[in-house]
């Protein structure tokens, strides 16, 4: 099977660069997912706030999904399911087998590379204590409750403050549990704050900043839990502990891209995301195969998952056709003082829009400081921001020709600068 452009993963990234690959001048377009359906990790949010930037209406995940999904139907671009990719190898030759074709290749001018995130699971944890039934990811329990119809547990703990875990809170409190408390190791919410307020404050749910699980009780069942105070190298503080009696815990410590097979394929890794790094046509350092969405880095909305999806699949078409300009020399952006990544991580002015989206997260709560953009030693941007937080992904705006008119440009400086 040869294809021109190939799509590994048919969630919101993924049928995103899809549509703007094919409204781009791409017909030969396939979409391997190896779920049963399109949608990825929608399918199971059904509560509402998708969609505000992109449709500018309030939606839950399954309507988000099928706006997509009905464009993909509409442009006739073709897709697998239930189909696994095993292989991808540097020019581009993809192996990956479902039931009805078996085991086959397929090779590709571009790949887009969407396969999403999975959440970091207990054995990443280091929790002490036994095994027992009733201990589940945020994620496999909003599958539970959403799509199957199985309510995990009535006393629940929920450990970690991402916005999964948040959301779970607020949905098994509606189902008829009792959350109890929701504990958070560091000393600030990894979630949205409108996550914070809709499912924690308005439901009376206490959050724990700086706790921890530091054991687990139950055999065949979990019976209880023990929280305990940290300090600020992350360790119990003894004498901090305290016992919840509860049949449910539910893990939301975090999301990790998808890469294993970037990793195959060579692709260069970015340490603190666990995303490919990629430049500003969100390009790998393998020529015509690009990233976009989770893979790529964890968004906080879907939203800007489409938006950087349609710019990888625009970009790919030109790859395709053989549009990208000269490749001027690459300018890295570093990121430093409480800025932990930039994407993209490195610029090639000739290649760039006329104004391009740099996204970032911070490391830390900031309050009354100021985002600062350099080039070379001359600051260009000092813009004030109020609050800044880990949860919440940032941006900032970079002119092409601000960038063109600097003379002798060899490194672009992101940071945060205090009062």
């Amino acid at each position: 099977m040869n294809y021109e452009l190939v799509i590994v993963g048919g969630g919101p990234a993924g049928l995103a660069a899809a549509v703007s690959a094919k409204k781009n001048g791409c017909d030969s377009i396939l979409i391997l997912e190896r779920d049963g359906e399109l949608g990825g990790i929608l399918n199971q949010c059904i509560h509402n706030g998708f969609g505000l930037h992109t449709f500018k209406e309030e939606l839950t995940g399954p309507e988000y999904a099928s706006r997509f999904i009905k464009q993909v139907e509409e442009l006739q671009i073709e897709y697998k399911l239930n189909t696994m990719v095993m292989d991808i190898t540097r020019d581009k030759t993809i192996t990956a087998m479902n039931r009805t074709d078996g085991l086959f290749h397929i090779q590709a001018k571009a790949i887009i590379l969407a396969m999403g995130c999975r959440e970091r699971p207990r054995g990443a944890l280091n929790i002490p204590g036994t095994r027992p039934a009733g201990i589940y990811s945020a994620g496999t329990a909003q599958r539970l409750v959403n799509i199957e119809g199985y309510l995990p547990g009535k006393e629940v703990v929920i450990l970690g403050s991402g916005d999964i875990g948040l959301i779970m809170a607020r949905r098994m409190t509606l189902e008829g549990a009792h959350v109890q408390v929701v504990a958070e190791l560091m000393p600030y919410s990894g979630g949205l704050k409108r996550n914070i307020v809709q499912c924690l404050d308005d439901y009376g749910i206490p959050l724990k900043l700086s706790h921890t699980v530091v054991d687990i009780r139950g055999k065949k069942r979990l019976t209880g839990i023990t929280l305990a105070e940290v300090d600020a190298n992350g360790k119990p503080i003894p004498g901090t502990e305290e016992d919840y009696q509860c049949d449910t815990l539910l893990l939301s410590c975090g999301l990790i891209p998808e890469n294993e097979l970037s990793l195959g394929m060579g692709i260069e890794m970015e340490r603190v995301t666990s995303g490919p790094v990629v430049n500003e046509s969100l390009e790998t350092n393998i020529p015509g195969v690009f990233a976009c969405g989770n893979v790529l880095h964890v968004h906080d909305l879907v939203d800007f998952v489409s938006q950087e999806a349609a710019t990888a699949g625009a970009n790919a078409v030109s790859y395709i056709k053989g549009g990208f300009a000269a490749l001027s020399p690459e300018t890295p952006i570093e990121a430093t003082d409480g800025i932990r990544y930039t994407v993209p991580k490195k610029i090639s002015v000739s290649r760039m829009p006329e104004e391009l989206t740099v996204r970032f997260r911070v490391g830390t709560v900031y309050q009354n400081c100021y985002i600062s953009v350099y080039f070379n030693d001359t600051r260009v941007l000092h813009r004030k921001r109020p609050v800044m937080a880990p949860g919440e992904m940032e941006q900032v705006k970079l002119s092409r020709q601000e960038l063109a008119d600097f003379k002798d440009l060899n490194r672009i400086t992101f940071k945060i600068e205090e009062t």
